[in-house]
């Protein structure tokens, strides 16, 4: 398990933003092996709040994606769960997942599994808490009528079946989260600290999130930061790695 401290949130944002795109590089991903997390249920594609606009409107359409190598739980879809077991079924024809990017709640649910979620759950239609829902208000006016109290998300097995994890946790609001994720032990009920039983974890988390660990938990992986700013120093590009690699196919000549 790795945890990454960055003084404040944009430099958390941006180191894990470099990580991602050399992971990206390196895994060289192709059609069909794009896949995203849950939609709130209830809502049309089109709609500002709904997971599919924010989607697109702060990743996809910045990128070189195609429209049909992304994949995205449609919460308007006429049997939720057979939507749910369809698209377990596209990550395993895709070969699974790669890197899982995802970040969690004050009360330290990873996506939308919430506490009590079971730690071997799969894809699925889950009930929103009531903390979730008083949180995703600030979308939505602060009126609670408008906000979904259902959702569809991957389950805490499916995203330990990944072959690695990042998770984002920023804020003093998160700290105590942050504290069951990695200093306490695997309990369902705080369904991040499953992530201690993954064999590639990076947290990725700002000074704040770290009030409540113990001061030698932070030093120790201060300590550790020179090695770990190797994983995004330099910055790989699409381009070089394919020149590498054409460089390797090369015949041997004296």
């Amino acid at each position: 398990m790795k945890l990454i401290i960055l003084e404040n949130y944009s430099q958390a944002s941006e180191w894990a933003a470099k990580y991602i795109r050399n992971r990206i590089v390196q895994f060289g991903p192709g059609p069909g092996r794009f896949f995203t997390l849950g939609l709130p249920t209830g809502l049309p594609r089109d709609h500002p709040e709904s997971y599919h606009s924010f989607m697109w409107n702060n990743f996809f359409k910045h990128i070189d994606i195609s429209p049909e190598n992304v994949h995205i739980l449609d919460g308007n879809a006429p049997d939720l769960q057979a939507e749910c077991d369809a698209f377990e079924e596209k990550i395993k024809a895709a070969g699974g997942i790669e890197l899982f990017v995802g970040g969690i709640g004050p009360d330290g649910h990873i996506d939308t599994n919430e506490p009590g979620s079971s730690l071997v759950s799969r894809t699925r239609v889950k009930t929103l808490a009531m903390d979730t829902i008083l949180a995703n208000a600030r979308f939505f006016d602060g009126d609670l009528s408008k906000v979904p109290t259902m959702a569809l998300t991957v389950g805490v097995g499916t995203v330990m079946d990944a072959r690695e994890v990042m998770i984002l946790i920023t804020g003093a609001h998160k700290a105590f989260a942050l504290y069951k994720a990695i200093e306490d032990g695997v309990n369902h009920m705080w369904t991040v600290s499953a992530f201690q039983q993954h064999p590639n974890t990076v947290f990725v988390c700002d000074e704040d999130a770290t009030l409540e660990l113990k001061v030698k938990t932070v030093k120790y992986f201060k300590g550790l930061m020179l090695v770990h700013n190797k994983l995004v120093e330099p910055l790989y590009s699409m381009k070089e790695m394919g020149a590498e690699s054409n460089q390797s196919k090369k015949p041997y000549s004296d």
